[in-house]
């Protein structure tokens, strides 16, 4: 008996450590967002490039999560809902790394646009849209760490809100190229640099999805929500593309 509770015991740890991963990995994915918007708004090099080494961190995580959970699956044998706790940190670590490679590459726009004058109306939208990715994050790690299926919902259905900004700020970028050609240099970076941003919401929709599949075992039944329509604005996409 005593045996049996010491494995047990283990086990637990073992899943607990799994989070307690995910949730670091987690905090740092914000932080290097949060500071990889700072630095593009603040044309700031010195923070972009800190931002950028600091996506190393979340690399090495994810590789100790990839790790433990391949161990654990193969000494424990796990099933159901324990196996799913398992395969979700999996799934989870990896929409992370993702999120830690876009505030890198957002970042590496900010050194590019150190010396560019940015008109501060296009800032305000990059640094709402911004905002609302981060928050996205902060909300879908926490319905996470509490196995809230529901709030994860909640992040899931929001995702068309990044979009809509995404939408209107390609639109505003778009009449900034036509009306002068010397903003293209600029606008080209801060479309890129909104771009990843959106990436951003469609990997918290991702981890949404997982955490919903991990508390009720079946996914989410809904269509899922995506409103970024810029492909077919033309005729700039056409000539980009």
């Amino acid at each position: 008996m005593e045996d049996h509770e010491h494995i047990v015991s283990a086990y637990e740890e073992e899943l607990s450590s799994l989070n307690n991963k995910i949730a670091r990995m987690g905090g740092l994915a914000e932080q290097v967002l949060g500071q990889s918007i700072d630095a593009l708004q603040g044309r700031d090099p010195e923070l972009a490039g800190n931002t950028i080494q600091q996506d190393e961190a979340i690399d090495a995580l994810e590789k100790e999560i990839e790790e433990q959970a391949i161990t654990m699956i193969a000494r424990r044998q796990p099933l159901a809902y324990d196996l799913r706790q398992i395969m979700a940190a999996l799934r989870i670590s990896s929409d992370l790394e993702r999120i830690g490679d876009l505030g890198k590459n957002i970042a590496k726009r900010a050194l590019a646009v150190v010396e560019e004058q940015q008109p501060k109306q296009l800032m305000l939208g990059l640094r709402h849209m911004g905002e609302l990715a981060l928050e996205q994050l902060k909300e879908v790690l926490d319905a996470f760490i509490e196995r809230d299926a529901d709030a994860a919902l909640k992040v899931w259905y929001k995702d068309e809100e990044i979009d809509a900004m995404y939408n209107s700020l390609f639109r505003e970028l778009l009449t900034y190229m036509m009306e002068d050609p010397r903003n293209i240099g600029l606008c080209t970076h801060l479309l890129f640099g909104a771009k990843n941003i959106e990436r951003v919401g469609d990997h918290a929709t991702n981890i949404a999805e997982t955490v919903y599949f991990l508390v009720h075992g079946t996914p989410v039944s809904d269509e899922r929500p995506k409103g970024d329509n810029t492909s077919t604005t033309l005729p700039l996409q056409r000539s980009t593309g």
